[in-house]
């Protein structure tokens, strides 16, 4: 029966890395089953790449993606990294060294983020890049938030940056999806062949604390749109993550940017004990 493979967006470890390095990290993410990660806010220091082989030669744990900037823009939008205009080299290098397949863009540049006209013209630059990648055997992959679920010309300027780019792949975060306006399991299907890579993240409504003060700015209920533990919200896991292989995904990346006072690590098996009562247990 075909399967993708279920693991772990290690920007919600960032701080346990910055800690421990991420070679304990890994470790005690292969101790809870996780066996793929996906890598982002983490600085590629020589250090982390030699401690990422170590980790794939003795816990054989899957680098699946790695993540960079695009360019720097201004002084106020230097991207904290590496990028593909200042250090192609170095990328592709870095990927090589630990097999990964996937190089990603975790984020819209904000100055990109103004208009739908600044958002194409990133993705030509993108697109610009992906065939350039494709030379080395690395798929680039764009991550979306809710910027690009703005309507222009009657759809998403997504969908629109899909249907103007071939080489370029798009990562797509169930979360995001939904608060886009969008449903999930159907976006997922029209991106088909272009998504080897997803996010799975839940969506809550929260409740308003016990004592808070009312501002005249006070976002009331934007405010209470909270990220959970899969299974712990309102989103049909099950139906995206169908729909996702359908439509061609390998890797399903559980992400959560917020957990709200708890352990990182206690969220993260909630959300696999939920994707294991689900039927993914061999996902893992």
């Amino acid at each position: 029966m075909k399967k993708g493979k279920i693991g772990v967006q290690m920007m919600m470890l960032k701080g346990e890395i910055a800690d421990h390095g991420i070679y304990a990290v890994l470790e005690k993410l292969t101790g809870m089953g996780f066996h793929a990660v996906e890598v982002s806010q983490i600085p590629m220091t020589p250090e982390t790449i030699a401690q990422m082989q170590r980790a794939q030669a003795e816990l054989g744990m899957e680098i699946a993606a790695m993540s960079c900037g695009v360019e720097d823009l201004t002084a106020q939008w230097k991207y904290p990294g590496d990028t593909l205009k200042n250090d192609f080299d170095k990328i592709v290098a870095d990927c090589k060294a630990v097999n990964c397949p996937i190089l990603r863009i975790g984020m819209l540049p904000m100055p990109y983020a103004t208009s739908p006209e600044k958002m194409m013209e990133l993705a030509q630059k993108l697109e610009a890049y992906a065939l350039r990648l494709k030379e080395y055997d690395i798929d680039l992959y764009y991550h979306a938030h809710t910027y690009e679920f703005h309507r222009w010309n009657g759809k998403p300027v997504l969908t629109h940056m899909k249907e103007q780019t071939k080489a370029l792949g798009f990562e797509l975060d169930s979360h995001w999806m939904w608060r886009g306006g969008v449903d999930p399991a159907a976006y997922l299907r029209s991106f088909a062949g272009r998504i080897r890579m997803q996010h799975l993240k839940d969506y809550r409504i929260g409740l308003m604390p016990e004592h808070f003060e009312m501002k005249p700015d006070f976002d009331l209920f934007g405010s209470l749109e909270q990220f959970a533990e899969v299974g712990e919200g309102c989103l049909d896991m099950p139906a995206i993550i169908e729909a996702g292989l359908e439509s061609g995904s390998e890797y399903f990346m559980i992400e959560q940017d917020r957990t709200y006072g708890r352990d990182v690590y206690d969220s993260l098996v909630i959300s696999r004990d939920n994707l294991v009562k689900m039927g993914y247990e061999s996902w893992f």
